[in-house]
């Protein structure tokens, strides 16, 4: 029996198109049952729809800044969809330590650096002002750490001379779009083994300059 894998976004939904993508294949342990947005303007919602997934939006905008309420409705809608794992894939709301116990051991997310280098927000840039000669990204699941939870995959490239973030983060994003997809199947058939993929890596360049 295939997982029901619910996808929660908050933009364009480049990771859940690739990870809807992969669970096309109807060998796949997982199957999306619903891509969830807090924003009724995402893109990623008609994206879903095009793909014949039930898609929805969930303004949190209406709760007026009672996140429990917000989260109550998710998991209602969530629980209605029979869901078993759930996918943040841009979904860009801090999670309440009520809800990521409810989802516990079932929730997984992208987080753009090698954790635990660099958790939170502006990861590119801070991956190259710090020198480094790689970067990359890493699928955990989610526990109420922010960024720390068992790390279920990594991919790492090379940074190159004269890379900005948004470079960086351009090429980094197509091994997000790898990595994703390759973790979630392991975790959707009871695999929490560590996926690893690396980038071209053997000889970086000299790094940012």
């Amino acid at each position: 029996m295939r997982k029901r894998v619910a996808i929660l976004i908050s933009g364009g939904g480049s990771n859940m198109l690739a990870l809807a993508r992969d669970m096309a294949d109807r060998n796949h342990p997982g199957l999306p049952c619903v891509v969830v947005s807090n924003r009724p303007d995402a893109g990623g919602l008609e994206k879903a729809r095009e793909m014949g997934i039930d898609a929805l939006a969930l303004d949190h905008r209406i709760f007026k800044g009672d996140r429990a309420a917000f989260e109550a409705e998710l998991t209602r809608t969530l629980e209605e969809y029979g869901t078993e794992i759930v996918c943040l894939a841009g979904f860009m709301r801090i999670l309440t330590p009520a809800f990521i116990d409810r989802w516990a051991g079932q929730m997984i997310n992208i987080h753009p650096s090698i954790l635990p280098l660099f958790p939170g927000l502006e990861t590119h840039r801070r991956a190259i002002e710090a020198g480094m000669s790689v970067h990359g990204c890493t699928v955990h699941e989610v526990t109420a750490d922010l960024d720390s939870g068992p790390i279920l995959g990594q991919a790492v490239i090379p940074i190159e001379r004269g890379d900005t973030p948004g470079t960086l983060a351009s090429r980094l994003l197509k091994m997000e779009h790898r990595l994703y997809p390759a973790v979630l199947r392991r975790f959707a058939a009871g695999d929490r083994t560590k996926v690893t993929i690396m980038g071209d890596v053997q000889e970086p360049g000299p790094g940012p300059g």
